[in-house]
């Protein structure tokens, strides 16, 4: 594989547009296809006095990373309070806003149907983080939520390195969907009757998990386990310096995250009836291999 294969780069553009249409275009096709769209001169500028932010000792190891909810306005897992915390929030808000405005600007057929979800700010090294291998994102795999059923909905994130040390962050990309999913889908378990009511009557999923949603989780599970996998699967590793930006369908692109702090990463969600390309989606590829409708 070559980084080409999985990457689409853009320079000279700002967070507000606005696009021509051919750039709309190319971004469009590249990031439904499965690639990352690359901004490397891209950079999220903090304000002044937000340079005290880039501090690993602002997260409070209760988990790994420091998310922002963009309907309460709160701060979670964060050791900051009062208006210094408040003084963060606005920072990631504001990041969550910027991020939106390049989407649509890129994609304006996306606007009605996207949904912004938590901002996190990633201020620990990735590297040497200890985690057990299913929620170890140094392996390859593809995100779906335990707790969140997405029934079908696209997760779609964008990311800024906002790094002041120079340290770039470190993914590695493999394989496109259709293939993975292939080789592991006949490995898949299927949920026993009653599965989904139960999880849903017991409070441990928002909403009911439907049979795209344990395929998902299925998919992310295996591929991350599979020692031989993991070992052999084709990838590109890639770099991402100060001041990039980067987006790219998660829940598609089989990746994972090496090593790098100080990034900045804002989630969006989106329904499969928004894409330009709804027959290139993960629940569309499972359904042909299913042979039935999943959700």
């Amino acid at each position: 594989m070559r980084e080409t294969e999985v990457v689409e780069e853009f320079r000279g553009l700002d967070w507000a547009g606005p696009f021509d249409a051919a750039i709309r275009a190319r971004a469009g096709d590249a990031l439904e296809s499965g690639k990352v769209l690359l901004f490397p001169d891209l950079p999220f500028r903090l304000l002044p006095g937000e340079e005290g932010f880039l501090s690993p000792a602002l997260a409070d190891q209760s988990r790994k990373n420091i998310s922002f909810d963009p309907i309460t306005g709160k701060v979670n897992a964060c050791t900051l309070s009062g208006p210094e915390e408040q003084r963060l929030g606005a920072m990631l808000d504001r990041f969550g806003r910027q991020a939106r405005s390049l989407l649509v600007g890129l994609m304006p057929g996306y606007a009605r149907g996207l949904e912004r979800a938590r901002t996190s700010y990633r201020p620990i090294e990735i590297d040497h983080r200890p985690t057990s291998p299913r929620h170890d994102d140094r392996r390859l795999h593809v995100d779906a939520f335990p707790t969140r059923p997405m029934r079908g909905r696209r997760i779609l994130r964008v990311f800024s390195n906002i790094a002041p040390d120079g340290t770039v962050r470190q993914w590695e990309v493999g394989e496109n969907f259709p293939d993975f999913a292939e080789k592991f889908f006949p490995r898949l378990q299927r949920p026993w009757p009653g599965a989904a009511w139960a999880l849903e009557r017991l409070g441990l999923t928002k909403g009911r998990r439907s049979p795209y949603d344990f395929l998902m989780l299925g998919l992310h599970d295996r591929g991350k386990l599979d020692e031989s996998y993991q070992r052999a699967a084709p990838r590109v590793k890639l770099g991402f310096p100060p001041g990039a930006t980067w987006i790219v369908y998660t829940d598609q692109v089989l990746h994972a995250a090496l090593a790098g702090r100080f990034a900045l990463e804002q989630t969006f969600h989106l329904p499969n009836e928004s894409m330009l390309h709804p027959e290139r989606t993960p629940l569309r590829v499972l359904e042909r291999l299913s042979g039935r409708a999943l959700v």
